[in-house]
């Protein structure tokens, strides 16, 4: 939101009383919960968060440093909102959807001054639109009214405002236009444009929501194996620093099947936003072969950037995810990190000398965490297109510690938890996501899909998977007593099929060019290929073949080298043959 946008009426404006940190006092503001304000001699944008009597504390998006009493404070009238239209893909924003670029072309300089501002979109730039309705067709809100080639890769649905009541068409032309420019006029007077304004912390309609049944397949083998997400699913990744949590989701913004990605980096080091922002107009587009950034809307709030607006960067992501929702498209918004916007709602709190709750975070953490994953979901849009909104977020946890309250109200509403753990990153084991402590309750609900696009006995083969990883845990608890030489054969066979699940299957190179993206059909033959390997050396060990034999035949360490073959399916065939030949031939 813009000063441009701000309506003309009447308002109240007050002055400041008293300046401490991102929260401002004013008196005499006439003033609504969450309207948007511009403190200060040099406007600085900030959002009502408190009246009392003629007190109104305002959280500043910017620096406060040299802001002092008595300065004015200008109140809009209107809620934090999100400029949406035609070209926020491809886009970079800051926590309140100023466009960097603009930014950095306004000041001349890569270094911001306080007080610069600019809309969402460029309200200039002409689109070339295709309407979809005609002249005397009925709409109603959301209905989809004509279309726009946003990039290569995405076309841009114009909608009618869920705000609107609707009616007959009485003009609708193709051509060129700006977003502000009326391209469908109704009997009633109503002018849609390319144009739209929401309020980020109020949810954009929709008819219905629905069960997901459908996987957001990732590309890596230990999700899409044994933790599978859904679109329309809410997932968590906890882990210590070092543990791979960035990586994890820049893998999962590059190779999703979802048709946007919203990256928001809240609070995060500024060299991990730098990568993203470099990496990604140079990635192909695994799907298409276009450039990756076609499809993807980046919020940059990093860690140097004013704390307050990284309690908003989270809702103007979801809010952008909402509006493609809407058009029918499937969106993933990955948040880095959860934990930074906690603490971002913990200063705040703190400064409005708010009751503080466990470990001084505000009472209210777990409602807000809430109220952002519960925006996520399959819906049956009111326009009747149906999309989804998958939530992905990054909790950064203190030492790691998931007993923590972020985490621990995390957990209490997500339905997939990826653990990454300090001790397997150390190992440089990636993605080191601990297989005993991760779970996804969408299984049963996916697991109709991969048995009907993959193989009718998915369901079972990972089963069998987790159950040999739970068995090597137990009996690595008995190895750390006794040495592995003292089990019974039967178990350091286990042990050894473990070796191969852990190291082919659960491991993965996301700097490798074939096994970065690991398609579900090629999880399955690696899969099945140790188990091939399981069964047959079982059956060798019953005909009575020492345990060392079975272990040491050539082919079996063939199998690590699944995961980087580009013609896998050869491949697989081949050395189960020879897995299978090898083994039998020892009895």
């Amino acid at each position: 939101m813009s000063k441009a946008d701000t309506t003309d009426a009447e308002t109240d404006n007050g002055v400041i009383q008293s300046v401490s940190g991102p929260v401002v006092t004013a008196r005499d503001l006439n003033a609504r919960m969450n309207d948007v304000v511009y403190v200060g001699d040099e406007g600085l944008m900030g959002e009502v968060i408190e009246i009392e009597g003629d007190l109104t504390t305002v959280q500043v998006y910017e620096e406060t440093s040299g802001v002092g009493p008595g300065e004015p404070v200008e109140n809009t009238g209107e809620p934090l909102s999100v400029d949406l239209g035609p070209g926020m893909l491809d886009a970079i924003y800051d926590g309140v959807q100023r466009p960097l670029d603009v930014l950095e072309g306004k000041m001349g300089s890569p270094y911001l001054d306080r007080g610069v501002d600019a809309p969402g979109i460029d309200l200039e730039e002409e689109w070339e639109f295709e309407p979809e309705v005609e002249e005397g067709d009925v709409v109603e809100p959301g209905d989809i009214v004509g279309v726009v080639e946003e990039t290569v890769t995405i076309d841009h649905k114009v909608m009618v405002p869920p705000d609107y009541e609707g009616g007959e068409v009485v003009a609708a032309e193709a051509g060129s236009f700006d977003v502000t420019e009326t391209v469908v006029e109704l009997d009633n007077g109503e002018e849609v444009s390319m144009h739209q304004e929401w309020p980020v912390r109020e949810a954009r309609p929709a008819e219905d929501k629905k069960t997901p049944r459908t996987p957001l397949v990732s590309g890596q083998r230990i999700l899409d194996g044994l933790f599978p997400i859904a679109k329309g699913g809410t997932a968590a990744i906890p882990g210590p620093f070092g543990s791979g949590k960035t990586v994890t989701q820049h893998q999962l913004a590059k190779y999703a099947d979802a048709d946007i990605i919203v990256y928001v980096g809240c609070g995060e080091r500024g060299n991990e936003m730098t990568e993203v922002i470099e990496d990604f107009p140079e990635l192909e587009d695994p799907a298409n072969g276009n450039p990756l950034m076609a499809r993807t809307s980046l919020i940059a709030n990093t860690s140097n950037m004013p704390v307050a607006a990284r309690e908003s960067c989270i809702y103007t992501g979801i809010t952008i995810a909402e509006y493609y929702r809407d058009m029918g498209y499937d969106v993933a918004l990955m948040a880095d990190s959860t934990s930074r916007w906690a603490e971002a709602m913990r200063e705040i709190s703190s400064r409005l000398e708010e009751m503080p709750g466990e470990e001084g975070y505000p009472a209210y953490l777990a409602a807000r965490l809430a109220q952002f994953y519960e925006r996520a979901g399959y819906f049956e849009n009111i326009n009747g297109t149906e999309g989804s909104v998958s939530a992905i977020g990054a909790v950064s946890p203190p030492g790691g510690d998931f007993s923590e309250p972020v985490t621990q109200n995390t957990l209490r509403i997500v339905k997939t938890f990826w653990a990454l753990d300090a001790d397997l990153a150390e190992r440089r084991h990636f993605p080191s996501i601990n297989w005993n402590e991760s779970y996804s309750l969408y299984k049963d609900q996916l697991d109709p899909w991969f048995e009907e696009e993959v193989a009718d006995d998915w369901a079972e083969r990972r089963q069998w998977a987790v159950d040999v990883l739970d068995e090597e845990t137990e009996l690595q608890e008995i190895v750390q007593l006794v040495g592995k030489d003292a089990l019974p054969d039967d178990q350091q066979l286990t042990l050894e099929v473990a070796r191969y699940l852990r190291e082919a299957y659960l491991q993965q190179n996301a700097f490798h060019p074939v096994d970065t993206y690991c398609p579900p059909e090629k999880t399955y033959l690696m899969l099945t290929t140790i188990q091939t390997f399981n069964d047959e050396a079982f059956d060798a060990l019953d005909a009575g073949v020492p345990v060392e034999e079975i272990i040491d035949i050539e082919s079996a360490p063939r199998i690590n080298r699944i995961g980087v073959q580009e013609d896998y399916e050869e491949y697989v065939e081949d050395l189960k043959a020879e897995i299978t030949e090898e083994l039998r031939s020892l009895y």
